[in-house]
């Protein structure tokens, strides 16, 4: 089972991983990002473009389901607007062994935090707005399971 969506609408993170439970595997990882409400931050809005995103997320569940010869993969992220507390993103996947499935989900998360191509602009009680820019904690991350990042650029 491998499932690869884009969402433009709230959803439920257990019923969309709990497939993963019974593929009969020994181990089932998962890892569900929430909208942060730090700094009175009241919407975050995530763009994307439709022809690069979902084929981006589709080529990192590819390269995890044969590097961890997983039983399934789920990966399902929102885009549009979204408040303190929402769901952005569910990650899922499930092994013959526990090991796999962890670290198979930490390759997804890493890799897709700095691979699908969305914009992200956060919006604040006070009326600013601001586009959230890469952090190098990200890039470094994702380095760690051999991604070649780009070197920062300008900012447009």
């Amino acid at each position: 089972m491998i499932i690869t969506e884009l969402k433009d609408e709230p959803f439920d993170p257990g019923a969309v991983l709990a497939p993963l439970n019974r593929l009969g595997g020994g181990g089932a990882a998962s890892f569900v990002g929430l909208v942060r409400g730090d700094d009175g931050l009241v919407e975050l809005l995530l763009e994307h473009h439709p022809d690069m995103t979902l084929p981006s997320m589709q080529r990192l569940v590819d390269e995890a389901v044969q590097r961890w010869s997983l039983l399934g993969a789920i990966v399902l992220h929102r885009h549009g607007p979204m408040e303190p507390g929402e769901a952005i993103v569910a990650v899922g996947t499930a092994a013959a062994h526990r090991h796999a499935a962890l670290e198979s989900c930490a390759f997804l998360i890493d890799r897709l935090k700095t691979e699908a191509t969305f914009w992200k602009r956060e919006r604040f009680a006070d009326g600013r707005t601001r586009w959230v820019e890469p952090r190098p904690s990200d890039d470094e991350a994702a380095r760690r399971w051999g991604a070649a990042i780009a070197p920062p650029g300008p900012t447009l």
